[in-house]
């Protein structure tokens, strides 16, 4: 073979290569069609979105379950393991793919539903989530503190952990928030840990008295204790930025009708309390985005 042909035939085969292991996100008329629908969930991510003996199971697949079931396909899970930021996470699995493996879901779950941040520029002025459409925001994070009543009274300010032990996952926002508000003076009783779920299992083993993470998280590792000697604290948290932020949606901006038709689920299940049910079916506290809080939250 001549050596032009050669590199002809190297060139096809490698773009058929490309090609064929790309899969691109599709529009709703194609999802429908297909009968399937791929969602993105975040691994390992408990009680959103995690595996037991093979079983997909959490909030978060149980909520993509309930959007198939309305849509009237069936759902296929991506398991997305985090980048360094939500940005790298939108670009691997929702609009352009891993470079390791060019396919992408339809929709992803657990991402922030924010106007600022949606619209953020990069330093030329061009939009950076251009190529997403984040919406349906379906619950309110927050942080929160679990701590051990017989070894801390009460947690009412941060300043009871210059004397107590606390759990941190590792490169967390809690993380950084203890080692340095304060000048610091929290940073020699910040313990770090692999996971919340880890840091848990140390303040059960009476290793440290104290645990920061997300709300929802610690709220479900306090049911799994099981025991009146865990208490969620009531504190806030001067310093940290944001206190309470929304989780939502996202797809490739292409396909917004996508976005429409799982918008109208979304808001059928906050409306009719399915979406607090399903949180509270997990254990974890709910807390109504504030979207919808003046028209649907009854009151107290």
């Amino acid at each position: 073979m001549k050596k032009n042909n050669f590199n002809a035939l190297i060139f096809w085969l490698s773009c058929c290569g490309i090609f064929c292991t790309t899969t691109f996100a599709r529009s709703y008329d194609d999802i429908i069609e297909s009968n399937e629908i791929v969602v993105a969930v975040y691994r390992d991510y408990i009680p959103f979105s995690y595996q037991e003996n093979g079983e997909a199971k959490g909030i978060d697949v149980a909520l993509a379950k309930h959007i198939a079931k309305k849509l009237g396909v069936e759902v296929r899970f991506r398991w997305v393991t985090a980048d360094e930021n939500v940005q790298g996470d939108l670009r691997n699995n929702l609009w352009k793919g891993h470079f390791l493996k060019r396919t992408v879901a339809d929709l992803m779950l657990r991402v922030p539903y924010d106007k600022a941040y949606s619209q953020l520029r990069d330093d030329i002025g061009e939009l950076v989530h251009e190529q997403v459409h984040m919406f349906a925001p379906y619950h309110t994070e927050s942080w929160k503190i679990i701590f051990n009543n017989q070894k801390i009274e009460d947690v009412s300010t941060m300043a009871v952990f210059q004397y107590h032990d606390i759990g941190v996952e590792v490169d967390s926002i809690p993380q950084f928030y203890l080692m340095s508000v304060f000048n610091g003076r929290m940073s020699k009783r910040t313990k770090q840990f692999n996971s919340v779920e880890l840091a848990v299992s140390a303040m059960h083993e009476q290793k440290i008295d104290a645990v920061m993470g997300l709300r929802s998280q610690v709220s479900y590792y306090q049911h799994q204790l099981a025991s009146p000697n865990y208490q969620l604290a009531s504190n806030a948290f001067p310093n940290i930025g944001k206190q309470q932020w929304d989780i939502g949606m996202a797809v490739k901006s292409d396909y917004r009708q996508l976005g429409y038709a799982v918008t109208d689920i979304v808001e059928e299940m906050i409306a009719s309390g399915k979406m607090k049910k399903l949180f509270e079916d997990h254990h974890a506290v709910y807390q109504l985005p504030g979207l919808y809080s003046v028209a649907m939250e009854s009151p107290q």
